[in-house]
């Protein structure tokens, strides 16, 4: 029977994008293993189509509450995955133990549960922080998701339902992020928009459910309104990315998404500190205004001037043009 690495990871896009480095790293070290992972269902799609992984579950699943609870019997697949396991690893904390005994008493051979904002690492870029968690050295190199031909697919599928004219160069601008205090204003981006258009691509908008708001204020401020894509599936979203002659977003997993892809990226930062969130990739450019001098949320709440969001309108212009000419000759 096939051995297996089990990996455990409840974060959201962003952070589960982070460890994908860790990930390969594993496939590395164990290359006749199944990599099983536990985390939020879409993730653990698109990670399974663009073949980082072997197999999931949800971590939202009745099984992995057992398993976290510490239950004597888990139901479910995950009950098998121990069971022919060399390395259980959990990125999570687990200060009681409960999940690596469970994982122990379960089979797992080797059990490594370490949260990656644990005060015993040392590593500054969260996508080391989870390599030092599997003591693993700080990654060197790209690590791309590849998005398979049946993710291209989905993504034109979703362009031409939308009316995308045909062989046109696309841009795609994500306007939102998990926090309004990590977006900078929606004029930057509508003059984004404006040089874009005069360019000759075509912009279009993503909208979450989350960014309703940002969008509709971007909106306003456009000359030319955009088309935008509502609610798109992780996956349909990857297959419209694998598209893009160019990303700008703000600091949200979708722009992870995009670094990570290989995507010609403009990654908006503010409060958020580059050196330990930017996305990688080597097309990716990190913009940010002045350093945030701010020392807690709390505080960047309150800080109504906001002077890390104020990014150079002339800088943001020249990257995107950089990057819009560079693609126009490939």
């Amino acid at each position: 029977m096939t051995r297996t690495i089990v990996i455990i990871h409840p974060g959201g896009l962003g952070d589960v994008l982070l460890a994908v480095p860790a990930m390969i790293r594993l496939r590395t070290r164990f290359p006749a293993h199944r990599l099983m992972l536990c985390a939020e269902e879409q993730v653990a799609k698109l990670l399974l189509a663009c073949g980082i992984i072997d197999e999931w579950i949800s971590v939202q699943g009745r099984a992995c509450a057992d398993l976290f609870s510490g239950v004597e019997s888990v139901v479910g697949e995950v009950r098998t995955w121990p069971e022919v396991c060399d390395l259980a690893v959990g990125w999570l904390e687990d200060r009681d133990g409960t999940l690596s005994e469970g994982l122990t008493r379960g089979g797992a051979r080797e059990v490594v549960v370490t949260s990656p904002f644990s005060p015993t690492i040392q590593a500054t870029h969260q996508r080391d922080r989870f390599l030092e968690a599997i003591h693993e050295a700080p990654f060197e190199g790209e690590a791309l998701l590849t998005a398979p031909e049946s993710l291209f697919h989905l993504g034109q599928a979703c362009l031409d339902d939308a009316g995308f004219p045909v062989k046109s160069r696309l841009v795609v601008i994500h306007p939102g992020s998990g926090s309004a205090h990590k977006c900078v204003a929606p004029e930057a981006l509508a003059f984004v928009v404006g040089t874009i258009q005069t360019f000759g691509a075509i912009p279009v908008m993503l909208e979450g459910p989350a960014d309703r708001e940002p969008v509709a204020r971007l909106m306003q401020s456009c000359v030319n309104q955009p088309m935008v894509l509502k609610d798109l599936d992780l996956l349909t979203l990857a297959g419209v990315l694998a598209q893009a002659s160019l990303f700008v977003g703000q600091d949200s997993g979708v722009t992870h998404l995009a670094g990570l892809m290989g995507v010609r990226t403009v990654a908006l930062f503010g409060p958020t500190d580059p050196a330990r969130w930017a996305p990688c990739g080597t097309k990716v450019t990190v913009l940010q205004g002045a350093p945030c001098l701010c020392q807690s949320w709390n505080e960047v709440g309150r800080c109504e001037g906001k002077p890390c969001l104020k990014v150079s309108q002339s800088r943001l212009e020249s990257v995107c043009l950089t990057y819009l000419r560079e693609a126009a000759f490939r």
